[in-house]
């Protein structure tokens, strides 16, 4: 790949001493970009075969620009770099068009490229029954109780952790059902297993505070909410102690509970419902986990997939 013209390496200099003296970019952010454009302008004078001054700047065609993304993308660079890389070329550009009046039409027509969706990582059935078991070993007996309650209460209704530490002592005992308020302010029902039921009374039981009906239902060692941290940092120990992975966390519980029903056959819409989720696309994401989960199997046990 070729060094950029002596024009273009002007131009950038200018830029990079703009983005560090008015911009007060950190020296690894200047270093970074100027890295990138380098080799951005490196690319297209080999190209285009021509220096790359102010007017072969402001001439680059859509095609010019999707042949550099196509060789970056030949060179193993994935969408989300590419992406940081065409944002450091749009910024110079937008300076480019400040400074030196050069416009680039071409470049507001691409797009930045799309990062494939990351899969939940839901934490399996028997290592979810662990950590429930792990958690109970607390030395205090009702903090123990608490944590496993908490903790199952989000596996078995699908609750984020701040969905289940926001219920209140008049919610207790807890029904078949339970309302809980969810991501801005918006409320919905939510079924109740027997086990979360017995698991919160059983820590109703064992706790030593007598809470009004407006105070938390899970309450901290002082009496106070149950900060989230707290119930994170037993889910941990207990992950650390089975040897589990980082992942297994409360949020994964959720995960779980997700996939499992829908591994069961329950409709996307429903589990939309049950989880809270504004966008039925935030909720399609779990049958990407099922779906890998089933090119696992087949990949391990059919016969022609083992040789």
């Amino acid at each position: 790949m070729s060094e950029p013209s002596e024009g273009a390496g002007d131009l950038l200099a200018r830029w990079l001493a703009q983005l560090s003296a008015v911009r007060r970019a950190s020296p690894k952010t200047v270093e970074a970009y100027g890295r990138d454009l380098r080799a951005f302008l490196g690319f297209m004078g080999a190209h285009t075969g021509g220096g790359m001054g102010r007017t072969a700047l402001g001439g680059l065609t859509v095609s010019d620009f999707r042949a550099w993304m196509a060789a970056e993308r030949g060179r193993g660079v994935g969408p989300r770099t590419l992406g940081r890389k065409l944002a450091a070329v749009r910024s110079f550009y937008r300076w480019l068009a400040l400074a030196e009046g050069v416009d680039c039409p071409a470049l507001l027509t691409l797009r930045t490229p799309r990062s494939p969706r990351r899969l939940p990582r839901p934490v399996a059935a028997q290592d979810a029954r662990a950590i429930l078991a792990a958690v109970s070993a607390h030395a205090e007996p009702w903090i123990a109780a608490r944590d496993q309650a908490a903790l199952t209460l989000i596996w078995g209704s699908g609750l984020r952790i701040s969905e289940a530490l926001g219920l209140r002592q008049r919610d207790a005992p807890l029904g078949q059902s339970v309302r809980v308020t969810g991501k801005g302010g918006k409320e919905r029902e939510v079924p109740v297993l027997p086990v979360a039921r017995a698991a919160v009374e059983q820590y109703r039981a064992l706790c030593p505070f007598a809470p009004g009906r407006d105070a938390a239902l899970f309450l901290g060692a002082r009496g106070g909410p149950l900060n989230p941290r707290l119930l994170q940092g037993a889910m941990a120990t207990a992950r650390m102690a089975l040897g589990l992975p980082a992942s297994a966390t409360p949020h994964a519980l959720r995960h779980a509970f997700a996939t499992q029903l829908l591994a069961a056959g329950g409709d996307l819409r429903a589990v939309q419902e049950l989880l809270g989720h504004a966008s039925l696309a935030t909720t399609q994401v779990y049958t990407g986990v099922d779906e890998a989960r089933l090119m696992e199997v087949y990949a391990r046990t059919h016969p022609k997939a083992r040789g």
